[in-house]
């Protein structure tokens, strides 16, 4: 069928997003410190926008019906689509929204910014408008906004990027260009992490203690800068030390638990050159460096067989 008969009733675009990993600097970077964060391709959502008659609609695992009788978790999505409906200038109706996402929610892997970030490129895709990357930050960033507070912007700058991202608050975004080729495994506790608590339970720390866990925050960004340098110069078992000094220094701070300590002591001691919580902690995943492919493949074995709830070995090209 030529695209001059396609009619209105028929009409449907996609728009995809994958996700993104915390390598270093999670928490720290809430309060000046820096953080690298990488994508991560294993993962991602996939929407699909057709024009149906009447009230804009989401056909979801998570939910399925008007978008207006959405529950108060998708508030930040059903704002989303309403901003880019606005920005686009086009009819907040006749829209069903169809959300496909392999990524867990309140795993620190990026959900909320995923899902924001695919629904707004077939949006555009729908309208065929090119979307910039300033469109995506500033749209999806309303999502984020009701997912965590005052969001960082570090998830969706790491989503819309296929390179590792250097992240300060305040500093021009920079993009990592690596030395050699990481594996990494990423590895699901099973349990779901509450990113905007642990923020605030380190918050209180630091008012409660301010010159010792200071100390801790400062110590997580001088690790953030020996990183860098690390992957740009092909460090990987600096890097590795790195990620696990950065961990006792997580612990410190609260946000690790009985379960990511188990996966990441069982991992180090299987051979990873590091491994750490990644995200907000106290739940959510672990990320792990391994020696080389083969290694890679071995470790997520074995962390599968120890119980994790998903693992997810991945390469970061140079």
């Amino acid at each position: 069928m030529s695209a001059e008969k396609v009619t209105a009733s028929e009409k449907t675009a996609i728009g995809v997003a994958h996700s993104k990993v915390i390598l270093i600097g999670e928490h720290a970077v809430v309060h000046g410190q820096p953080a690298i964060a990488i994508p991560f391709p294993l993962i991602g959502v996939e929407t699909v926008i057709e024009y149906v008659p009447g009230a804009v609609k989401m056909d979801s695992a998570f939910y399925h019906g008007p978008l207006r009788h959405a529950p108060k978790e998708l508030e930040g999505i059903v704002e989303c689509v309403s901003s880019s409906c606005e920005y686009l200038g086009i009819p907040y109706k006749d829209l069903l929204i169809r959300i496909n996402s392999s990524v867990p929610p309140g795993k620190g892997l990026g959900s909320s910014a995923s899902v924001a970030i695919s629904i707004i490129r077939s949006l555009f895709h729908y309208c065929d408008k090119e979307c910039s990357t300033e469109d995506l930050l500033q749209l999806a960033n309303v999502a984020e906004t009701y997912a965590h507070g005052a969001p960082s912007g570090l998830d969706t700058l790491t989503i819309t990027s296929d390179k590792p991202v250097w992240y300060k608050k305040g500093s021009p975004v920079e993009h990592i260009e690596l030395g050699e080729d990481l594996h990494f495994i990423v590895a699901d506790s099973g349990r779901i992490g509450d990113t905007r608590t642990s923020v605030e339970s380190v918050a209180n720390l630091l008012k409660a203690a301010p010159q010792r866990i200071h100390s801790k925050i400062e110590r997580i960004g001088a690790l953030t800068h020996h990183a860098k340098d690390a992957l740009e110069k092909a460090s990987k078992q600096f890097l590795g030390q790195l990620l696990n000094e950065a961990q006792k220094e997580l612990e410190a701070l609260g946000v690790s638990d009985a379960g990511l300590n188990k996966l990441i002591r069982f991992a180090r001691e299987e051979g990873a050159l590091g491994a750490k919580l990644t995200g907000g902690g106290n739940g959510g995943c672990i990320i792990a460096l391994a020696q080389n492919e083969v290694h890679s493949k071995q470790l997520a074995e074995k962390l599968r067989r120890f119980g994790a709830a998903a693992v997810w070995p991945f390469v970061l090209k140079k």
